[in-house]
């Protein structure tokens, strides 16, 4: 019967016949089950008749008696209420969802907003799924807005320079690309018509200039023009305006000068220094080089042997490992290493996990993938965060002597430099030795001279005779 009035009401029936059927029906409906039994079915409702569809599930608890055809009344009447607020509170969406939004995608716990730097993608530029279309810039690291679907961009929502949060719309995109306007193209067609609607002024103008020459002009003498102030002696002179360029601050370059400047105004820096001979790695270095890249397919750096050696330091003095905390110092039973890279866009300092675990070629292998993230700028918040020690090489840049500052809440950082040639006694004689100046910076309030100056002792001697690591001693 229920299929019946189904037919009757999508055939287009009035609303009074379907309703006559339908109360005439469930008159005749008797339980078929127990109180638990219910009766579902989508019945086609509209305040002002049966034209047009709704979907509708209407549960009728069956208690072992027939349905009234008064009650059937009030819920019809309930129902077509329910269908009219429903109508007049759904939201509006476009019928081909054609449109899709590019929002801020999560950022990472600590960073609660960014700077939207650059659009990739320009209106009327086609995008794939998943395609970068902007770059937020945060303090920490870079983050590109993929688009959601392919499609082209349609319009811009933010722009360049505006602090976004997670979940900002930035751009809209259009799946179809239909009614969306190139700007390439725009402004090409403008540039070419306005040579052309010139033209006529310019003819309109060459026909004025004959009359307006025939009147003469009276001509005035020339004064000569004064002279320019001379400038005294002692008055500086600047450059002009014009040779300036100003430039906002990155937020990377921001957090780093921030925390930088904490440093300094939190710990009590000391620079300790020492020189070690490279002899030994070096060599140690050229004679497996080729072994070490086929076994491992990684080259062998001496960055990987600087690390080992700083992790036996750290074993050695653990107070150079530790952190103040308030009234308490923290010991750290792991070494997290972080490694300062500089890149285009600013400094950065990955960590290498549980460095004390780890050999050469492991420690070889994190170093090149950690660099080439930070230099692509894909490396995550998380592979930056915590560290308990830091080396920062300058050498690489050709620096001879440095003072780093400690990165916090670290309580020092080892400072590698450049490799030189010089003339040092060695057995009596005058050799050249290839030498390098290493520098430790470390809190005064936690780190005593002594356990510095022992720390250095233990990477120079670590350096200078890399059998040591595998005796111990």
């Amino acid at each position: 019967m229920l299929g019946v009035i189904r037919r009757r009401v999508a055939s287009g029936g009035s609303s009074s016949s379907s309703s006559s059927i339908l109360k005439r029906s469930l008159q005749t409906i008797r339980p078929v089950s127990s109180s638990t039994s219910r009766v579902s079915e989508e019945i086609l409702i509209n305040p002002r008749g049966f034209e047009h569809v709704r979907q509708f599930s209407c549960l009728a608890p069956l208690r072992g008696r027939a349905i009234s055809s008064r009650t059937m009344r009030e819920g019809v009447s309930n129902m077509e209420l329910t269908a009219s607020k429903l109508i007049l509170s759904r939201p509006f969406s476009s019928d081909s969802g054609d449109l899709v939004d590019a929002v801020v995608p999560f950022m990472g716990e600590s960073i609660t907003d960014g700077t939207l730097a650059k659009f990739l993608k320009n209106p009327g530029d086609r995008v794939a799924v998943d395609e970068p279309i902007a770059q937020i810039e945060t303090d920490k690291v870079t983050i590109d807005v993929a688009s959601p679907e392919a499609g082209v961009i349609k319009e811009h929502i933010a722009k360049e320079g505006d602090t976004v949060e997670p979940g900002t719309k930035i751009a809209v995109i259009s799946k179809s690309g239909e009614g969306v306007a190139h700007a390439a193209p725009s402004e090409n067609t403008s540039k070419k018509a306005a040579p052309k609607q010139s033209a006529p002024e310019m003819k309109d103008e060459e026909k004025i200039k004959p009359k307006v020459e025939a009147s003469p002009v009276p001509v005035k003498p020339k004064t000569p023009a004064p002279p320019p102030p001379k400038h005294s002696a002692t008055e500086p002179q600047l450059p002009p305006k014009e040779k300036e360029r100003r430039v906002p601050m990155t937020r990377l370059r921001k957090r780093v000068a921030t925390r930088l400047k904490d440093s300094q105004n939190t710990f009590a820096m000391l620079t300790t220094f020492n020189e070690v001979d490279m002899t030994n790695l070096m060599k140690l270095r050229s004679e497996y080089k080729d072994a070490f890249v086929e076994k491992h397919g990684v080259k062998l750096g001496l960055m990987s042997g600087f690390i080992k050696a700083a992790v036996s330091g750290l074993q050695n003095q653990p107070i150079i490992n530790a952190v103040i905390d308030g009234d308490d110092i923290i010991y750290r039973d792991y070494i997290d290493i972080s490694i300062a890279v500089g890149t285009p866009k600013g400094l950065v300092v990955p960590v290498i996990r549980n460095a004390e675990k780890m050999n050469f070629a492991e420690i070889e292998k994190e170093i090149n993938t950690l660099a080439k993230k930070a230099n692509d700028g894909t490396i995550s918040i998380d592979e930056m965060a915590g560290g308990s020690f830091t080396i920062s090489n300058g050498g690489v840049y050709g620096s001879l002597l440095s003072t780093p500052i400690i990165n916090p809440p670290q309580s020092a950082i080892l400072g590698m430099h450049s490799i030189v040639s010089r003339p040092m006694v060695v057995g009596g004689n005058v050799v050249p030795r290839p030498m390098m100046y290493i520098a430790l910076t470390y809190d005064h309030r936690l780190i005593d001279g002594r356990e510095a100056v022992f720390f250095l002792r233990r990477i120079k001697d670590v350096v200078e005779d890399p059998r040591r690591l595998l005796l111990d001693v």
